[in-house]
């Protein structure tokens, strides 16, 4: 899997990430944005909710998009997001 498939499958199912589990954006950073993951890479997801989000949101986001790509992913959200290390999660970032 690439950068492209991986943000295409976002696309295709960020309505119904919407939908279920109140997601209003989706974006790819990390090695897999760099278009440098190896067979050991996750994927790295910043997600926004509508509401705060809850285990229950959150695990379900994150266990939805692992089925989707059948690779580990590494969810973290815009409120959970250290400063320290946001200007480089934003660096890499690309929204699906």
């Amino acid at each position: 899997m690439n950068r492209d498939e991986v943000l295409n499958t976002l696309k295709a199912h960020k309505p119904t990430l919407g939908e279920r589990f109140g997601i209003t954006g989706l974006a790819l950073f990390g090695s897999f944005a760099r278009d440098q993951a190896n067979d050991k890479s996750d994927v790295d997801i910043l997600v926004w909710f509508d509401t705060p989000a809850t285990s229950r949101s959150y695990f379900g986001v994150q266990f939805y998009i692992e089925d989707l790509l059948g690779w580990p992913v590494d969810l973290v959200t815009d409120k959970a997001l250290r400063p320290e290390i946001r200007p480089y999660v934003e660096r890499d970032a690309i929204n699906a």
